[in-house]
């Protein structure tokens, strides 16, 4: 074999080893870009993990803050199942209930209003049907039948079931002010008491001139969450008006 062929051969051999090579590298970045295109479409159809929760939404209450109960509408029969309630006791030692969340919130109301020299107490808040049975009996005795049907709610139908509604009473100069007929008497305390209810989440649920059906009732609040409590008192609605 000549030099030359020698040479030739070589070359061939060379170029025939540099096609195979590319074509192995060709094949096999084919073969790399399949799979991620692969994978991609698997990631694309797999749903997305929901983000975890937070350690308050995990223990956040799943109920409806701004349920209606009034006398066209009943308490859900689900609901005493689904709220947590806490127990204290009052200035005047009775024990009273209430849903935890609205509990926690008129703690800190409460707190808010004694800084400013005002003193509240909780009257009553969760009650349950034969609870409303009582107050109606006693208001019937104490006031006449018609006071009582006016400011107390059938049993079945009071917004006090829920736990999310509260009455209050007052300390005025180290005196405990309880009755009704004497908490009226104070509108200037109980204006700035209203004053600060929406940014605790409550509502004065039963205001001067209200469609609800009840009369004005300076003691009575609500618990609705901050947001919507904002939302009704800057634009003047009842909880019926906010929801329709």
């Amino acid at each position: 074999m000549t030099a030359k062929t020698r040479k030739l051969t070589v070359f061939i051999v060379i170029t025939v080893l540099l096609i195979a090579a590319g074509t192995v590298f060709i094949v096999r970045q084919a073969n790399m870009r399949h799979s991620r295109e692969e994978e991609a479409e698997e990631m694309a159809a797999e749903p997305e993990a929901p983000a975890p929760q937070t350690e308050e939404e995990q223990d956040a209450p799943d109920i409806d803050y701004l349920i209606l109960v009034d006398k066209n509408h009943m308490l859900p029969d689900d609901w005493e199942e689904k709220i947590s309630l806490v127990s204290t006791v009052n200035s005047v030692g009775d024990e009273v209930w209430t849903e935890e969340t609205a509990y926690d919130a008129y703690l800190k109301l409460k707190d808010n209003l004694a800084q400013e020299g005002i003193y509240v107490e909780l009257d009553s808040a969760y009650r349950s049907v034969a609870d409303q049975q009582k107050i109606i009996d006693d208001f019937t005795e104490k006031y006449g039948e018609a006071y009582a049907h006016t400011y107390a709610s059938e049993p079945g139908t009071s917004e006090h079931h829920t736990g999310l509604a509260l009455d209050l009473y007052l300390i005025v100069d180290g005196n405990t002010v309880y009755e009704n007929e004497d908490l009226v008497q104070y509108p200037e305390i109980w204006a700035r008491i209203h004053e600060k209810l929406p940014d605790y989440g409550f509502i004065l649920r039963y205001p001067e001139g209200n469609s609800s059906g009840y009369p004005y009732e300076p003691w009575h609040i609500r618990y609705v969450g901050i947001e919507a409590a904002k939302e009704m008192t800057e634009n003047g609605l009842t909880l019926e008006e906010y929801l329709n």
